[in-house]
């Protein structure tokens, strides 16, 4: 809003505002600010309607050692995203497609965590458990919302027709059917179908994934700040001709515009985070973890780079096979288990780390894959 009307006051001259990576920035810093200073008092909201909460695992030792998040207020994602979405109104170009879907994959998911949520507050008041929505309801969700964005994607992608660099592919193929292949520079065509299958599965699994990290003061939220850094980088190139060209990355004309999504995300969550860390005044609850894990998941599939998320999302993705390799070998061997409790940061927690120390590794291991994921831009 703000950028259009800048534009039009300026008659279309090309000033610092133009550039993306500015915009990207300056989301960053008013989000950050805006967290900072009102959390607080939404805070003080949520323990005034009551919306405390305390993780229940399986394990009697786990608990033992959570229980001092007894009545910590939770659903504070639901600032967290509002301050995003306002950061994104006002310094993206809100006339971009891909911006506008960017923000159905935000209220979509907000929605869905919030209801999982509140479910999960009043069913723990009303008969003391933690029932929210069964696992096959929001997975129905989620990929429908795979489907709507990847439809519209795929469908505006080929209406544009946007090629890449012949020096990608000799064929120029239209750069919405390339998936990206790290360390390898033609990447792999895909046709409808299978573009459907992967945008399904990426925002699906990466919704989920940084969903299961957010279980520790401060844990996902400061690796999903490494993500967002990393795509807000990445997004910049791919939406910038020369750049991607020379990078030999398929160029996606006006996908720019989600660097400021991204740095809303990194600005957001590092200021979350101000009370988030250990110990945690707030958590985001999967009304935050939800939205999160999925607009890095559509970041991804608008820049073709779903595979790339892999590397810089590592720690989302060690998380989530622990999960599933926990839960096969267990039903495989019938009650035996490959780790002390999964997700695999409580495995390290219950072995003697302290909870800071775990969460402070992770950074460190989202960080380093983030670097990674840079290094083999290059790679090629």
């Amino acid at each position: 809003m703000l950028y259009l009307l800048l534009r039009y006051l300026l008659d279309g001259q090309h000033y610092a505002y133009e550039n993306a990576l500015f915009r990207g920035t300056c989301a960053a810093l008013f989000c950050f600010a805006v967290i900072l200073l009102f959390l607080p008092r939404f805070i003080r909201v949520l323990v005034k309607w009551k919306l405390g909460d305390r993780p229940e695992f399986d394990h009697v030792t786990l608990n033992e050692l959570t229980r001092d998040k007894s009545n910590v207020p939770t659903m504070g994602g639901l600032f967290l995203l509002t301050v995003v979405l306002l950061a994104v109104v006002l310094l993206a170009d809100i006339s971009s497609f891909y911006v506008q879907m960017s923000v159905v994959c935000l209220i979509w998911l907000c929605a869905l965590g919030a209801v999982d949520d509140w479910l999960k507050l009043t069913a723990k008041r009303r008969t003391g458990s933690r029932d929210g929505l069964k696992m096959y309801e929001k997975l129905l969700f989620q990929i429908g919302l795979g489907v709507v964005l990847g439809f519209y994607v795929y469908s505006h992608g080929r209406s544009n027709m946007a090629t890449i660099s012949p020096l990608i592919d000799p064929m120029s193929v239209p750069a919405y059917k390339i998936l990206a292949v790290p360390f390898y520079k033609h990447g792999l065509a895909l046709g409808t179908f299978a573009f459907m299958m992967v945008t399904v599965l990426v925002m699906t699994g990466t919704s989920n994934a940084v969903n299961l990290t957010d279980g520790m003061d401060g844990l996902a939220t400061g690796c999903v700040a490494m993500a967002a850094l990393f795509f807000m980088v990445l997004t910049y190139i791919v939406g910038t001709q020369e750049l991607a060209h020379k990078i030999l990355v398929p160029h996606v004309p006006r996908s720019g515009e989600l660097v400021i999504l991204c740095g809303a995300i990194l600005g957001a969550s590092l200021g979350f985070l101000w009370y988030n860390c250990h110990p945690a005044r707030v958590f985001m609850g999967d009304t935050g973890s939800l939205p999160l894990g999925g607009l890095i998941g559509f970041v991804a599939v608008v820049t073709r780079q779903e595979l790339m998320l892999l590397i810089a999302g590592g720690v989302f993705v060690i998380e989530a096979i622990s999960v599933i390799s926990q839960v096969g070998y267990f039903k495989w061997t019938g009650g035996k288990r490959l780790y002390r409790c999964a997700p695999i940061h409580h495995h390290f927690h219950l072995g003697g780390w302290s909870e800071p120390q775990t969460v402070v590794r992770f950074w460190l291991m989202a960080s380093m894959f983030a670097g990674i994921a840079l290094a083999t831009l290059k790679l090629r």
